[in-house]
């Protein structure tokens, strides 16, 4: 059984970054789009990033320019680093991809944005 698992959240103040990575568990490399997602307690979860095996790369608009981004492979992990956060950005950030034809979810990293 596979599971991915984030971590790097945490409480920044406006304008601050954070680096949030997630661990795929799994001995082989993959070729999915890995993404990352968002939801606040009371919205729909939203989609922020994806990126595929060849690096080819998709960002929702409202963070263009703030947020990378990338994988590794060879570690099985895939990373979002967040700049310029803002209040807006806070809530669970969670990632996703398909392993063996199955749909995995992690569990979530919080990142909180607040003065």
């Amino acid at each position: 059984q596979v599971q991915l698992v984030e971590s790097g959240g945490g409480l920044v103040k406006p304008g601050g970054s954070l680096r949030l990575s997630c661990v795929a568990s799994i001995n082989r490399p993959w070729f999915a789009v890995m993404g990352w997602y968002r939801q606040a307690p009371e919205k729909q979860r939203e989609w922020v990033a994806d990126i595929a095996a060849d690096d080819t790369i998709n960002y929702e608009d409202s963070v263009k320019g703030r947020f990378t981004i990338s994988r590794d492979n060879t570690k099985n992990t895939v990373y979002l680093q967040l700049n310029s956060l803002q209040p807006e950005d806070t809530t669970v950030y969670e990632c996703n991809t398909e392993i063996d034809d199955r749909e995995v979810w992690g569990q979530g990293t919080l990142v909180t944005v607040s003065s």
